[in-house]
């Protein structure tokens, strides 16, 4: 069946731990992870609550190939209400802990109230406790994790924790697991921080019940067998995703310097290339080898190390602490760290990007809204909003690569300029009276791609129900391709779909961007009862997405928030294929909510209701 069948919820205000049976009739409609935790959230929180407040709800999902022998069968899903945005948040990590929590005996762990003083959680299979954390609040995931791994006497335990910067409430604060993984986006981090939730320690040793166990390896081993010698796979783990920098700054499609450009001059210092480049005083190169989340055949992952004569790495930090702790390898770069402290930044210092990457696993923090919250405040520091009485004397210009470190840690503490970093982009940019800075989309920030001249990416920004969103569809070979409108509409909804669906089932979209969705259903047929076709998990997937749209209308957004920065629509490509393009919905919009069955405002006809039994 692949399910476990098993809810486990914590009653923060009571201290209460209980498990309950898994809702069987919204497994079926909404299979696991993202699509099942969505709807448990929507059916017990009200959408125009604080994201920050006791009555937010935070759930972690497994779907029903976690924990499984399915190619990068590890993913969880984190869902609650955004405090960044005030829509759906949905964040997905990879790792160990999705699998560990489906291993302790539970599809879903629901966190609700707020505990009066620091708490952490203990799973050990059927038993679950809340202890004080006291002596770990305050401390980093890089001290809490092992720490409280050594507390519980247990090296296997799985841990899930947050930064100072939960703590603290950055908005877009993370969940990191395993020390360099990460419920990344959307600033779930800071609702787990709002209830003094310090860490999730997780030790199961149960196994996955499968429909047709024969049927299900057989899928699995034909799966493996085509991901073998599969082109995509083979780029992934040799180059990651780091590799599509040098594609889109080609392109023209490259996010520089707070989109005022599309590529940038910089790449050769900060690419795919330069990690493996021995340039360094060790004659070593920074990328140090690649690793693999649970049950991953790709490894995508990458680790890394800074230079050990930078200074970043030597002496005290800001804070009195010794920093000869960044000279461990950790968790290198990926495409969307390195677009958004490099270009994104102007700073092509690789150490410097590597470090800011370093924070954000310490802390916990996204990398993704901290870089290009970072350049809006520098955008604001280039048009003399910003000053350096604002900054403390930071000169925080595009380019400066000092500035750039100074500002990640000071936003890790909450300290001077950092504490209006930490607001995000849109708060940052509306209090210093320039909002059409912040390269935003219903309040979350760009991911590394620009969209003048990906007409499709356009489009899956601006209809993304989390914000913007490059994982949210698949535009990306069609968009590479032509820089036109035509047929993208219905590719970014199809997309959408799918992706719903896989992120419901446990796997990682670097598989689903491998595998076809044959594949996919094989693999569920055989884990569940039930028929799963293709078509089925399409179905499953529009459902996804459209209870994640009426929870965003409830919470009071509408179709003027699917729309994309004033800066992408009116300010033309200075390069590249999209030269003199700028983003334009006109003609897509309108398409995209006819294919959704949704009013020429956006919202979901009585029969696209009906149909999807919603």
């Amino acid at each position: 069946m692949a399910w476990q069948n098993k809810v486990l919820r914590i009653d923060l205000n009571n201290k209460r731990c209980s498990s309950e049976p898994l809702n069987r009739e919204w497994a079926q409609a909404y299979l696991g992870q993202r699509g099942l935790a969505t709807r448990y959230l929507v059916d017990e929180i009200d959408p125009g609550i604080d994201p920050l407040s006791p009555e937010n709800k935070l759930i972690f999902a497994t779907g029903p190939l976690t924990g499984t022998p399915a190619p990068t069968g590890g993913r969880s899903s984190a869902v609650t209400k955004s405090p960044l945005t005030g829509a759906i948040a949905a964040s997905n990590s990879g790792g160990l802990f999705g699998a560990e929590l489906k291993m302790a005996g539970y599809d879903i762990l629901i966190i609700e109230g707020r505990a009066s003083s620091p708490v952490y959680l203990s799973i050990r299979d059927e038993v679950a406790e809340l202890h004080a954390a006291d002596e770990f609040w305050g401390r980093s995931v890089w001290e809490t994790e092992p720490g409280l791994r050594a507390k519980l006497g247990d090296p296997q335990t799985k841990i899930a924790s947050i930064g100072r910067a939960g703590e603290i409430g950055v908005k877009y604060a993370c969940i990191v697991n395993d020390i360099d993984r990460a419920f990344g986006r959307s600033g779930v981090g800071a609702v787990m921080g709002s209830k003094n939730l310090k860490a999730i320690a997780i030790r199961g040793t149960q196994g996955v019940e499968l429909n047709d166990p024969e049927a299900f390896l057989s899928a699995v081993a034909d799966t493996n067998a085509f991901m073998r010698d599969h082109p995509l796979k083979k780029r992934y783990a040799a180059r990651g995703t780091h590799n599509m920098m040098d594609v889109t700054n080609q392109f023209g499609s490259l996010p520089t310097r707070n989109c005022r450009d599309v590529q940038f001059e910089g790449v050769e210092a900060i690419n795919a290339d330069a990690v493996r480049v021995p340039r360094r005083s060790d004659n070593k190169p920074s990328l140090q080898g690649n690793k693999a989340c649970f049950a991953c055949t790709i490894g995508c992952g990458r680790v890394a190390t800074i230079d050990p004569q930078s200074s970043l790495v030597n002496g005290n930090d800001p804070q009195g602490g010794d920093r000869s702790r960044y000279k461990l390898p950790s968790g290198g770069l990926e495409y969307e760290t390195a677009f958004a402290f490099g270009p994104m930044c102007g700073v092509d210092d690789l150490d410097a990007v590597n470090y800011a990457n370093f924070l954000c696993n310490e802390h916990g923090m996204d990398p993704i809204s901290l870089g290009v919250t970072i350049a809006a405040a520098m955008d604001l520091f280039e048009e003399n909003v910003l000053t350096l009485d604002h900054t403390d004397g930071l000169e925080l210009r595009f380019g400066n690569a000092d500035a750039l470190v100074r500002a990640v840690e000071l936003t890790a503490t909450g300290e001077g300029i950092g504490a209006d970093i930490g607001l995000g982009s849109t708060r940052l940019c509306e209090k210093y009276g320039r909002p059409e800075l912040a390269m935003v989309v219903k309040g979350q920030e760009f991911p590394g791609y620009d969209p003048r001249a990906m007409k499709g990416m356009a489009l899956a920004y601006a209809t993304s129900n989390r914000g913007a969103c490059h994982m949210r569809a698949r535009p990306f070979m069609e968009d590479f391709s032509n820089v036109t409108t035509e047929g993208k509409a219905e590719l970014v909804k199809t997309t959408q779909d799918l992706i719903g669906a896989v992120d419901s089932a446990g796997i990682c979209m670097f598989a689903n961007a491998i595998i076809a969705p044959e594949h996919l259903s094989s693999m569920i047929d055989a884990a569940c009862d039930g028929d799963w076709t293709v078509d089925r998990l399409r179905e499953t997937g529009e459902r996804i997405w459209n209870l994640e749209r009426q929870f965003n209308l409830a919470a009071g957004f509408s179709m003027a928030d699917d729309s994309l920065p004033e800066r992408t629509v009116t300010e033309p490509a200075r390069g590249g294929a999209g030269t003199g393009e700028v983003a334009d919905l006109s003609t897509m919009l309108g398409e995209y909510y006819a294919l959704r069955g949704w009013d020429d405002k956006g919202v979901p006809l009585a029969e696209t209701v009906r149909r999807l039994n919603l």
